[in-house]
């Protein structure tokens, strides 16, 4: 049986795992890996855990099927990562994580030179910030110069994953979109940012589109990663976008929210597509000449700590019981009316992205008496999640884009509790699907359609993609969440001010 390899280059753990060609699971595996913070604001990490972490593994998905069958290789990767390497493709430092703040300076300094307008207009991200490769790639200039002047490449994390397995040096569009130094428009990379740098096209990867072939894994890496010699290593994509195939969600009309650490909201666009108000940013999807709206917020990691803050009773019953402390809670949530009775919930508690963006904002309990009890904080926290991806829907609509149904992935789909809740929420339907590994899902239909076993990513989507279930919105709870919903905006407005203020 023929197989298919799908790797997500996570920011703190490797998955893997294999498909066959209809799409079901035959094994799979994770590696978590420490991040480094060598000082405020900084965010590296050690080049090595990568292809460690892939190793291992591969090693524990040989003991559950034959990596000998494995056909070709795809990715799903995080945004942003950064690897300096030398004329042999060995690194020159750790790589700079995509959390990593530290070029403040150098983004405020593009900000005044080049205006957060033309970085729009150009490649589709509302502004320069430290987070952006541009600014770090400046950061190092300036700080490392012994480290720039010996770079001959600047990769990013699939970038130089493939150039280990393949011997080339390639990319794709929607890694490159948010680096701030490709234009979205001509798909090609931004002269006047290259000159900003000092650097040529010759310092970056060749561009191609996602879901194409590189070429064949290298033999001695092969070997030492124990697949199929004759493997084929493809382009992969942005593991939001990886992780919107792996849920169907290839076409316009179409929303794909993905709740685990962050919330991260994905909707594909035929167009690109500007915000007149410039928050909501614009990718380059997977599928070529195609474009997503893509934001994300902290917000996903509320309901985590909340159970680690306030739920030890939960945590303990579930460890005695080997249920998941989360269902536990989502039983919990059930028992609440809709509405929460008024308690209303802001889960930023590590700031808030488009479109509501503001980074200082703060997490709010509001309304609560006397009558409120631990499900009712609960269910607060699974609605706000809700309102927020209404208030993205709300902001699509206002460009032109409808939504018509949502796909849920990551490990907020798990709970039907919370899937009906965003369903009434939007009074849009919600499906679930089959497989709970949807951006190494992503990653091998982009694999499959590269080697021809499909015709289209459409086909494959077609033919590995299983609906698990669906939520119609009860209209019901309509009425009260409308009004709650307006509660939610009307707090973080009033609240805008205050989060400015430092106790």
């Amino acid at each position: 049986m023929s197989l298919i390899l799908g790797i997500d280059l996570g920011t703190t753990a490797l998955k893997a795992a294999l498909f066959d060609f209809q799409g079901k699971m035959a094994a799979e595996a994770l590696q978590e890996y420490d991040l480094l913070t060598p000082a405020p604001s900084y965010v590296e990490a050690d080049v090595n855990i990568y292809l460690t972490s892939l190793k291992k593994c591969l090693k524990d998905l040989s003991k559950k099927a034959d990596l000998k069958s494995i056909t070709a290789v795809g990715f799903s990767a995080q945004g942003e990562t950064l690897f300096f390497v030398d004329e042999n493709g060995n690194p020159l430092r750790n790589a700079i994580v995509w959390m990593d703040n530290r070029a403040d300076t150098q983004a405020e300094r593009l900000k005044k030179q080049i205006g957060d307008d033309t970085c729009y207009s150009v490649t589709g991200q509302v502004s320069f910030e430290p987070c952006w490769p541009v600014s770090k790639v400046l950061w190092v200039k300036e700080n490392e110069p012994e480290v720039f002047s010996k770079t001959k490449k600047i990769l990013l994390i699939e970038d130089y994953i493939i150039f280990k397995m393949t011997g080339r040096y390639v990319t794709e569009g929607s890694l490159l979109t948010s680096t701030e130094y490709w234009d979205i428009n001509t798909k090609k990379y931004w002269p006047e940012m290259l000159h900003i740098m000092g650097l040529t096209e010759d310092h970056f990867p060749q561009i191609m589109e996602s879901g194409e072939v590189v070429g064949q894994i290298l033999p001695d890496v092969a070997e030492e990663l124990g697949i199929n010699p004759k493997a084929v290593v493809c382009t992969g994509c942005l593991d939001q976008a990886a992780g919107a195939i792996g849920v169907g969600n290839i076409k316009e009309g179409v929303f794909s929210e993905n709740i685990g650490a962050a919330l991260a909201i994905c909707v594909p666009t035929a167009n690109i597509t500007l915000d007149k108000s410039r928050t909501m940013p614009v990718h380059y999807f997977a599928l070529p000449d195609t474009y997503m709206m893509h934001t994300f917020t902290t917000g996903g990691m509320t309901l985590r700590w909340f159970r680690d803050a306030f739920c030890k009773m939960e945590t303990y019953v579930a460890e005695l019981t080997g249920d998941s402390s989360y269902d536990l809670l989502s039983n919990e949530a059930s028992r609440v009316e809709p509405g929460s009775e008024g308690l209303v919930m802001l889960p930023h508690l590590n700031g808030s992205m488009a479109p509501d963006m503001n980074s200082k904002a703060k997490g709010v309990f509001y309304g609560f008496t006397l009558k409120h009890g631990k499900g009712h904080f609960i269910r607060a926290i699974m609605e706000s999640i809700g309102y927020i991806i209404l208030r993205n829907i709300e902001a699509l609509n206002d460009m032109g884009i409808e939504v018509k149904e949502i796909r849920s992935l990551g490990g907020g789909s798990r709970s039907a509790v919370w899937n009906q809740i965003k369903a009434d929420i939007t009074q849009k339907t919600l499906y679930t699907v089959e497989c709970k590994e949807a951006a190494c899902l992503g990653a091998a239909i982009l694999a499959g359609k590269a080697i021809g076993v499909f015709a289209s990513i459409e086909d494959a989507v077609q033919k590995m993609i299983k609906i698990e279930a669906y939520y119609t919105p009860n209209t019901e709870n309509k009425e009260i969440y409308a009004r709650s919903f307006l509660h939610y905006k009307k707090l973080f407005a009033d609240l805008n001010g205050l989060f400015e203020v430092t106790f």
